[in-house]
């Protein structure tokens, strides 16, 4: 089925040739992949006979055999349109015309693309899911032991109150969870097979989509068969869930940038994370947040060329979602990947200067909240008064060049009468503890809060997340929701075709797989009788599927069950 025309040279090397290279760095295996659950689909709906299916699936892994040895060299000649006639070219010089021209019954490149696609951006997700995880873990690990370490909670750019480490890296930990959650649903979609689609109506043929699926791992059918080719919103809410990420881990960079700068000095950079000057000896230079900052953006730049690639592009099969977009994609997900594994290590590193925090706090005066709700608290005052006897009280010391610590009590006593009419009733002693940050923080014990009840609540309730998003990731049987439903059966299913890059299973050599093998159709009965059942999930996790990809699977002599 190679295409007869005569293509322009320029569209050869400008089209042809970069799209067969995408393939031969992304795609090869996933197609091998396809073409194998196919032959076993065909066979066991006696589609292909026997004989057939043994020859096909022979050389299917006769020719990744050979791949494996001279995939980086392949190049693109005009022979072949793409690297799917190719492939049809290599089966064909194996099993003879006829009995490759078979493989193709009831199918379309269309299919196949947008199967392959998925197929690869699920493992990425996967990948990048259990990297979030590990850093998600780190996260709430050190805000767990800097639960009382003291920073200073910025608003506008300015100190606004006290708190803790701990409950600043539990916002972070929250955001990241969501972010978790995001990805996990994103998977969610991508996991749903568009094999059977075929070029946008489905066939004639009677294919069983659902066992596609299941052979080849995904979780349910992706059932309009249209929707199939021309939906593209797997990828888009992939890229629009890993740009929000990047968006997410860059704020939280921009602040410790802020933290570590000379003037603030609340965040103390280890020496194994510091560049030096060639020219200033006294420099010690964070880079690596800068490097934090760049790899979030360039990322999220990736992402956003995807969903630009995608945007007011016709609601059919179109070539704007295909291999070349989703390799620009591939680089969002190298991206995160450094991020995530940098940014893991770089807060497990860092430490908070108690002495530079307390510093400021006094300075900037900021636990003057605490001081007004205490006074409303022990005086039964208003907080509008409370808030003018503050108020009056912090501007004094500004005006002075006084910390918090340095408060006269006289002058607060002076303040307390002009505002309330009386003089007060707590002492001297109780409006400095009123003053402390430990006290701000220990009366904050509301859900949410900084006081360590709180904090000891919420560490509790992210390590429960954490465990389910863990599990997700990494291919254990648990729901989020209706979000991870069926991850589970991922690993499983895919170990049980032999495809999977840096695979599960040994790869054949030429001369195991060039053996002749037999295939016992009536093993796969339970497969032919299956067609009829539910396209928009396959069985739980945790519950058995029929066994007919053994056809796909080579017994240790290589020959098949």
């Amino acid at each position: 089925m190679s295409s007869p025309l005569a293509h322009a040279p320029v569209y050869r090397e400008t089209v042809l040739a970069p799209l067969f290279a995408v393939v031969t760095r992304h795609h090869w295996r996933h197609l091998l992949c396809v073409n194998r659950a196919h032959a076993v689909m065909l066979a066991e709906r006696d589609l292909l006979t026997a004989a057939d299916a043994a020859a096909i699936l022979g050389a299917i892994d006769h020719l990744e055999a050979h791949l494996e040895r001279t995939i980086d060299t392949l190049e693109y000649d005009s022979a072949h349109e793409d690297f799917f006639f190719y492939v049809e070219s290599e089966l064909r010089a194996r099993t003879g015309a006829d009995v490759a021209g078979r493989l193709h019954t009831g199918r379309s490149r269309n299919d196949v693309d947008q199967t392959i696609l998925r197929m690869a951006l699920r493992e990425r997700l996967l990948a990048l899911g259990a990297d979030l995880a590990a850093l998600v873990g780190t996260v709430v690990a050190v805000a767990r032991r800097h639960r009382s370490s003291l920073v200073v909670a910025y608003t506008h750019g300015q100190p606004a109150q006290p708190t803790t480490w701990g409950h600043y890296l539990g916002a972070f930990a929250e955001l990241l969870l969501r972010d978790a959650d995001r990805l996990l649903h994103a998977f969610s979609t991508v996991d749903r097979s568009a094999m059977g689609a075929a070029a946008i109506t489905t066939t004639g043929f009677p294919i069983d989509r659902v066992r596609m699926a299941e052979l080849l791992g995904f979780a349910s059918v992706q059932r309009n068969a249209y929707g199939c080719i021309a939906a593209c919103d797997y990828a888009t809410e992939s890229y629009a869930a890993l740009d929000l990420l990047l968006l997410n881990i860059g704020r939280f960079v921009q602040d410790l940038g802020q933290w570590a700068s000379f003037e603030v000095g609340h965040l103390q950079v280890p020496e194994s994370f510091v560049q030096r000057s060639s020219i200033m000896p006294q420099k010690r230079n964070p880079v690596p947040i800068e490097h934090l900052r760049l790899l979030c953006s360039v990322g999220s730049g990736h992402c956003r060329t995807v969903l630009l690639a995608m945007h007011n592009t016709p609601f059919t099969d179109v070539n704007d979602n295909e291999h070349t977009v989703h390799e620009v994609g591939y680089a969002a997900f190298d991206a995160a990947h450094r991020v995530l594994a940098l940014l893991e290590r770089f807060v497990g590193a860092v430490t908070i200067d108690d002495a530079a925090v307390r510093r400021h706090i006094a300075d900037s005066c900021i636990t003057m909240t605490e001081v007004a709700d205490s006074l409303v608290r022990s005086e039964g005052i208003s907080f509008a008064q409370a808030h003018a006897i503050c108020s009056r009280l912090a501007r004094t010391l500004a005006d002075r060049g006084l910390p918090l610590t340095e408060l006269s009590y006289a002058a607060f006593a002076a303040a307390f009468d002009e505002a309330v009419g009386r003089p007060p009733t707590v002492t001297d002693a109780e409006l400095r503890r009123f003053a402390t940050p430990e006290h701000f923080i220990a009366v904050r014990d509301r859900i949410g809060g900084p006081a360590p009840a709180a904090l000891d609540t919420a560490f509790e309730e992210y390590e429960r997340q954490l465990a389910l998003v863990a599990a997700a990731f990494d291919g254990g049987e648990i729901g989020l929701g209706q979000v991870a439903g069926q991850i589970g059966q991922l690993e499983h299913e895919q170990r049980r075709i032999p495809f999977m890059v840096g695979g599960h299973l040994g790869r054949p050599d030429e001369a195991q797989v060039a053996e002749p093998f037999a295939v016992d159709l009536d093993a796969a009965a339970v497969g032919r009788d299956q067609h009829e059942k539910s396209a928009d999930a396959l069985p739980a996790p945790g519950q058995q599927r029929p066994r007919a990809a053994q056809l796909a699977q080579p017994a240790p002599d290589g020959t098949r069950a």
